[in-house]
């Protein structure tokens, strides 16, 4: 009896449409724990680089030297302050400086890098969500199928004894806890990451903001 309670001995004791369900709920918690993965390394390393690109940009005596040696590096500090450097060079290579109007531009320039960036890191973060909220639901019909064939077992056996019933619940009501096996770690990083990109994207807004106000102080020393 208690072999027949296994997990493996329910999988293959069940039938094609809740075995169906089990394998797409255990591939998608594989998913899950990928995505789970390599986003947490990715988020810390890219947390450590823009840290260490913010020192060493703020203790820079050339901004243009800094630029070619750092500005290149595919790090989402980098890219808000290449794409704040394009523009100043774009906004002052003219006879006349506007400089309400190149302000105005290097703050949508640096800010819509901002939100590009964000958009980058949040890839594929949809998926979490959507595992963490369809994956019970989907162990939720496993179960609801697997009962259903039970009770046309038992009804076809014409016996209610435990022997008979239970084998049957049990393996309907695994497909349920493999739903919420790959629907609470999916839902708990989701959240977690979400705060962490959060977090990312306040930091380079404050950067993005930061670098805004030195090249307006420099547009004060420009004929």
């Amino acid at each position: 009896m208690a072999e027949a309670m296994s997990p493996i001995a329910l999988f293959l004791q069940a039938d094609i449409v809740v075995k169906s369900v089990m394998v797409g709920l255990i591939l998608a918690s594989i998913w899950t724990w990928a995505i789970i993965i390599g986003h947490a390394f990715r988020l810390r390393r890219l947390a450590r680089e823009n840290a260490r690109f913010e020192r060493e940009f703020w203790k820079a005596q050339d901004i243009d030297a800094f630029h070619e040696a750092e500005g290149r590096k595919d790090i989402p500090s980098a890219k808000v302050f290449a794409a704040g450097i394009a523009e100043w060079r774009r906004s002052t290579a003219g006879k006349t400086l506007d400089r309400e109007g190149t302000r105005s531009r290097l703050s949508v320039a640096m800010h819509a890098a901002v939100g590009q960036e964000v958009d980058r890191l949040a890839d594929r973060l949809n998926i979490l969500a959507t595992i963490g909220s369809v994956a019970p639901f989907v162990g939720l019909f496993g179960t609801v199928w697997g009962i259903m064939r039970s009770f046309n077992d038992i009804a076809g056996a014409n016996n209610t004894s435990l022997a008979i019933v239970a084998p049957g619940i049990a393996e309907a009501l695994f497909a349920t806890a493999i739903g919420l096996f790959a629907a609470i770690p999916a839902v708990i990083a989701y959240n977690r990451m979400t705060h962490g990109i959060n977090r990312m994207e306040a930091r380079l807004t404050r950067f993005a903001d930061g670098f805004h106000g030195t090249l307006s102080r420099e547009l004060e020393h420009e004929a």
